[in-house]
């Protein structure tokens, strides 16, 4: 690949700051000072010039500033319903291209509920749910208990803890209470889904070339998808659910959850899980690289969770590269993959990056 001038956008935790009603997980979708640092050094060891840019209020001026040929966005955004979609906006508006998801995937993707909607429509498997917005909606017929309650719009296991798990009409009020208080946004409540959880992280797009199929790291469909990662929350501070205290510690550190890659499971149920995961990332539209999450019905069917648009990607902490490490592609692969991949897509869009 041509050598490219590339502005990594981000936002780091110690560039945001809270108010003193927080929660304590408030920053815990943002980034460290660490994993930017390794993207900038993946892309910078294949020749790429790089500069690092905080995706905040002065984002587009730096922009303009710099004029990079393509952006390496893991940008969260600062605030509002569909922070995550921020920055790919303005990039649009700017006409630079960037890697993974555009605008509506990624706003889809952050509210919970509507991803659910799009994936009950077009018959994809998801737990039965209702959103509340006040608290003192009627329940739906469609759910009984227990049930799962948690923010509609926030990732990295934020809002959840044990407390999340409810028995009984008045626990759920309470916890609803608490959700739209704390986090300022509707509740999602959910069927709770009590079998085995995983996590399956792909990269690749549907239109991906002959060329790039026939490499062997993409299949027909034109995805690499990893080997499946189960997580065993019942061992750890998670109280039995992947939340945010889970998610922050190394595998096998004290307190952790249980993480084994691949997942010991039937071929059935791996194939099962890695077609669903592939049409929930089509469906709504999200390129480049994703991560979908299951649990397992009684029935032992897949359940979809949730789908992750802007997957972490701390070396040897966050799942997609867990699931890249048992893969046995290294790191500086995976970022620059991902690289490609967009470039790629542009390319077949018209649009020549670099030249």
């Amino acid at each position: 690949m041509t050598s490219l001038r590339i502005a990594v956008l981000y936002n780091l935790k110690r560039h945001r700051s809270v108010g003193p009603d927080a929660p304590a997980d408030a920053l815990a979708e943002y980034d460290s000072e660490e994993t930017v640092r390794t993207i900038q050094s993946a892309l910078t060891a294949r020749g790429h010039q790089v500069v690092g840019m905080e995706a905040d209020e002065g984002l587009m001026d730096a922009l303009r500033r710099e004029r990079p040929d393509i952006c390496f966005n893991i940008a969260e955004g600062l605030r509002g319903d569909a922070r995550e979609s921020h920055v790919p906006a303005l990039l649009e508006v700017l006409g630079i291209p960037y890697t993974g998801s555009k605008v509506l995937a990624h706003a889809i993707s952050l509210d919970k509920a509507v991803a659910k909607r799009v994936w009950r429509d077009v018959g994809l498997p998801t737990a039965p749910f209702q959103v509340f917005r006040h608290g003192d909606e009627p329940l739906s017929r469609d759910l009984s208990f227990p049930l799962f309650v948690k923010p509609v719009r926030e990732g990295s296991g934020m809002g959840i803890d044990g407390r999340s798990f409810v028995q009984d009409e008045a626990s759920l009020r309470q916890r609803v209470r608490w959700v739209t208080q704390t986090y300022h946004q509707p509740a999602l409540v959910e069927q709770h889904l009590a079998g085995r959880e995983f996590t399956v992280g792909l990269i690749g797009n549907a239109w991906g070339t002959q060329e790039r199929r026939s490499a062997g790291l993409y299949n027909e469909r034109g995805y690499h998808l990893f080997p499946i990662l189960e997580i065993d929350a019942r061992i750890g501070v998670g109280e039995g659910s992947y939340n945010t205290a889970a998610k922050s510690l190394w595998p096998g550190e004290e307190g952790a959850p249980l993480y084994t890659c691949p997942a010991d499971m039937p071929a059935a149920l791996e194939g099962d899980l890695k077609g669903l995961a592939v049409e929930a990332f089509e469906s709504i539209g999200a390129l480049d690289v994703g991560r979908v999450d299951f649990r397992l019905g009684p029935d032992g069917r897949p359940h979809i969770l949730e789908i992750n648009t802007l997957p972490g990607m701390k070396p040897g902490l966050s799942d997609l590269c867990l699931m890249a490490d048992a893969d046995g592609l290294p790191y500086e692969d995976l970022v620059n993959e991902i690289l490609s991949l967009s470039v790629n897509r542009h390319a077949q869009e018209g649009r020549s990056i670099g030249a």
